[in-house]
This record gives structure tokens, C-alpha cells and sequence, in this order.
């Protein structure tokens, strides 16, 4: 259904173009749920943006496609682009207080976001909005409320029945449940899990959260430094190939684990205006070697469904023995 062929994305900055998103190459088939995961600043929404088409002024698409059901959406116009969206594709922003309008009720909203999109009876708008809104668990006596009048998971949640309101064939979740305490984030994971298999929608869950990606997801796409280092299914979670991926599950909780220590990566993200050669994970990899720094490894096929990009996979089992150990992540690099 979607897939992106060498996909860049750039913002212009003062410092110069920012390659946030830099020759990703990604597909996504009908009915499944592909998760991106990674720290903050490595891509993942700026993906989001460019498939919707709501980059902001100073990001452009530089390079590559990005092909909705064979039309690509890169080269699109405005008004082919506004038609898809809500019609075709939806949104679930990660905030949504600040998506909806504070002088409009949310059913004025939802209300508009059908009628952009074509005609329908003012009977069946309000039949249909009062179905989102029973699907979504909201009370149908809220729908007059203001988005100031619900709490963030309701807000979320009437987010969530904006994005169906005209039933899309791509769902994009970017980063839903940030801001939200655990006991919300599970009611929305809840929801969005039930879109998934109990209505098999597709769907791009953008994330920071490990746990939200291997418990809902089909998929699993790692971003480091506007690149994908790793892709996969589950198994990206129990035998990672990567080490940025192997760090990054070190740092979330594991039940099973028996209240193991989190390690966390020592640095800082890549400066994406002026990137690192050869890997971007180098300079913070406790297991580089100089060729690490000098030549950019390639996404290659390691075993059958699952790609990642690092020259030293032949010696991953020990890596992930290492890792474990803290200290491994404390040591400086060798030269």
C-alpha cells in the first residue's frame, strides 16, 4: 500500500539543510502495522509529515518517492494532496489539543472534516459522528463539548474517531500517546490496536516506545540519524542486529529480566546538518572500529525479512553478550 523509494527529506536551517530523513527505503502492505522507533530528532515524524504532506515550510522533499497504492505522493499537487487526506490516508497526531480548534466543538469538527470530503445528509454526518464516537468509547452527550472541556486521553480518543470519520485506508499514529499517563496510553493503545486487527487498517505507529512497537506492531523499522538501521519483525527485539538497537532495548524495562539495571547510550544524536561520515552510529558505538567511521554501511538483507546496516554483523552474537555489561557502554572507542 505505501511504500518509500530513497525517500529524503531536508529543512532549511541557519546553519544550513538539516537531512532529517536521508535515502529511507521502506514499504508498508495492506493490513499490516509497521512501527518506526528511535530517539527523538531521527526522522520518524518528519516520515509522517512527508506521506501526509503537511512538511512545513522550510522542509522539502529533496529526493526519492513516496508511493501511495502506485501514485506517488512526492509529486503531487496541493489539492490532490488535500484530497487524500482524511479521504485516503489519516493522521492521529501526538497532540491533540494543539489539532484541534479551541473555538469549535469537537462535533462542529468532525462534522467539517466529513463535509471537506463530499457531500452526505446532515441525518447521516450525525449518525456517523455518534458511531465514531461510541467506537472510540466517548459519551455522544460530550460531542458539544469544547477540546479544552475533554482531558488529554478523551481529546486522543476524539482524535482517533476524527481519523475514521471517513474510513482512510492508511492510519498514521504519530507518537499517540505521548503526554499521557500509563493508564490512558494503554485505553488509546487499546483502541488503535482494535483499528489494526479487528478491522485490519493500516497502519505507521511512530513511536519512542519499544514496548508500544513489539506489542502492537507487525513490523519494526529502527531510525538513527535520519536513517533506517534495522528492519524486521519481533525477533529485531530478541535478537537485535543492530547495535544502536541493542542499546536502545537496554534502556527499556523487561519483566522477564529480573530487575536488570537500564543502560542508557552515552552522547548525543548526530548533527544532521554536518553528519558524520560512514556510520552515524560510530562515534557513540562502543563497538566501532575506524572503517566505521569512513564508510557508510548499506541496509542489507541478513536473514530472510530482516535488513540492517552495520560492518561488523559477523560478530553480533558477542555484541550481544557486551552489551549487557554497562561497562561496555562506558569505554571510549578504540582506534
Amino acid at each position: 500500500m505505501l511504500a518509500l523509494e530513497g525517500l529524503e527529506v531536508r529543512y532549511a536551517t541557519r546553519q544550513g539543510e538539516a537531512r532529517a530523513v536521508d535515502r529511507v527505503s521502506l514499504a508498508l502492505a495492506e493490513g499490516e502495522c509497521l512501527g518506526l522507533v528511535g530517539e527523538s530528532g531521527c526522522g520518524k515524524s518528519t516520515i509522517a509529515r512527508a506521506v501526509m504532506g503537511i512538511l512545513p515550510p522550510n522542509g522539502r522533499i529533496a529526493a526519492g518517492r513516496i508511493r501511495f497504492r502506485g501514485q506517488d505522493l512526492a509529486t503531487l499537487d496541493p489539492e490532490r494532496s488535500r484530497e487524500l487526506r482524511g479521504r485516503r490516508m489519516a493522521l492521529v497526531p501526538q497532540s491533540a489539543m494543539n489539532a484541534f480548534d479551541p473555538v469549535y466543538t469537537v462535533r462542529a469538527q468532525l462534522d467539517e472534516a466529513i463535509l471537506a470530503h463530499g457531500a452526505m445528509a446532515a441525518p447521516a454526518r450525525a449518525e456517523r459522528i455518534a458511531a465514531l464516537f461510541a467506537r472510540v468509547g466517548l459519551e455522544i452527550a460530550r460531542l458539544d463539548d469544547y477540546p479544552h472541556q475533554f482531558s488529554g486521553g478523551m481529546r486522543q480518543r476524539a482524535m482517533i474517531a476524527m481519523a475514521m470519520a471517513l474510513d482512510p485506508d492508511l492510519i498514521v499514529a504519530d507518537e499517540p500517546t505521548t503526554g499521557l499517563d500509563v493508564v490512558v496510553q494503554d485505553q488509546i493503545l487499546q483502541h488503535i490496536r482494535s483499528l489494526h486487527r479487528e478491522q485490519r487498517k493500516t497502519m505507521l505507529l511512530i513511536t519512542h516506545d519499544m514496548a508500544v512497537v513489539a506489542e502492537n506492531c507487525d513490523r519494526i523499522a529502527v531510525m538513527y540519524g535520519g536513517r533506517a538501521v534495522e528492519t524486521g519483525d519481533r525477533a529485531v527485539f530478541e535478537r537485535p542486529l543492530h547495535p544502536y538497537t541493542l542499546g536502545l532495548c537496554n534502556a527499556f524495562p523487561d519483566l522477564d529480566d529480573g530487575g536488570r539495571a537500564l543502560i542508557s547510550i552515552p552522547g548525543a544524536p548526530p548533527d544532521l546538518v554536518t553528519p558524520p561520515a560512514g556510520c552515524r552510529f560510530a562515534p557513540r558505538c562502543p563497538f566501532a572500529e575506524n572503517h566505521c567511521s569512513e564508510a557508510e554501511p548499506a541496509l542489507l538483507e541478513v536473514e530472510p525479512g530482516r535488513h540492517a546496516a552495520c560492518h561488523r554483523l559477523d560478530r553480533i552474537e558477542e555484541f550481544r553478550r557486551r552489551a549487557r555489561d554497562p561497562d561496555t557502554w562506558q569505554t571510549e572507542r578504540k582506534s
